[in-house]
């Protein structure tokens, strides 16, 4: 089936607009945004939808990352408000605090604690313009798993949660938006690597496979199946324990 952009992006336009008016009327959208493909297109999709002033940029880098003037770059083109967070401190506040409790505070743990740090630091910033934070995660991420639970995996709305990559650049680019942002490298701007280099198989490989079902190397299908399993729980909701009094 042939993938319309123009007329999901208008049907997410709407979305938008009707969650905010039952959600968060009169409130602000709060995005994360990397210069990426995914807050770029959700930027812009709330600007759409609610108007300029009522979307807020946040910038979270850890130290010095390398690649945020695209960041920047985004929030002028789009003319919106944006401001910048750091952070460093409370990453190594964090790490230090830790590594009196746990000789070896490494792994994945370590790896999720910025993303986790993020997620913090925009819901104090929407609470503090009486916001909604928007969740910037696809469908090719959360299938595989590569979204950090209460990390980038959380926020108060998903434009794009059913969306894969392929379809999330094709909506960028009937918004025409600029290069620079639907074909940017994927890169949590932390560990120095790309999603690709880190998932070991590309997002175009993983589309084909999650839409079509086609998967040239069975190498590949049995990783994308296996962290596909593995990661499902991050998805559904918490399970409860059902008391009946």
């Amino acid at each position: 089936m042939t993938f319309n952009a123009e007329k999901v992006k208008k049907d997410i336009v709407k979305w938008i607009k009707d969650w905010f008016e039952e959600n968060g009327k009169d409130c602000k959208a709060v995005v994360g945004i990397s210069g990426g493909k995914d807050s770029s297109v959700v930027a812009a999709l709330c600007v759409e939808a609610l108007g300029k002033e009522r979307v807020l940029g946040v910038m979270m880098p850890k130290g010095e990352q390398f690649d945020i003037d695209v960041s920047h770059k985004l929030a002028n083109y789009l003319d919106i408000e944006s401001i910048v967070i750091n952070i460093q401190n409370a990453y190594e506040g964090v790490v230090r605090e830790l590594s009196k409790h746990f000789d070896s505070f490494e792994g994945q743990a370590k790896v999720n604690l910025p993303p986790r740090l993020r997620m913090s630091v925009l819901y104090a910033v929407s609470q503090s313009v009486n916001g909604r934070v928007a969740n910037t995660c696809n469908l090719s991420e959360d299938w595989v798993g590569y979204a950090t639970k209460f990390g980038d995996g959380a926020g108060d709305f998903s434009p794009l949660a059913k969306l894969t990559v392929q379809e999330v650049k094709a909506i960028g680019r009937v918004m025409e938006l600029p290069a620079i942002f639907v074909d940017k490298v994927p890169i949590d701007g932390l560990c120095g690597k790309t999603d690709e280099d880190n998932l070991g198989f590309t997002y175009a490989v993983l589309d084909m496979y999650i839409r079509e079902g086609i998967c040239e190397h069975l190498d590949t299908k049995e990783k994308i199946d296996r962290m596909h399993k593995a990661n499902l729980f991050k998805l559904q909701p918490m399970p409860t324990f059902e008391y009946q009094p």
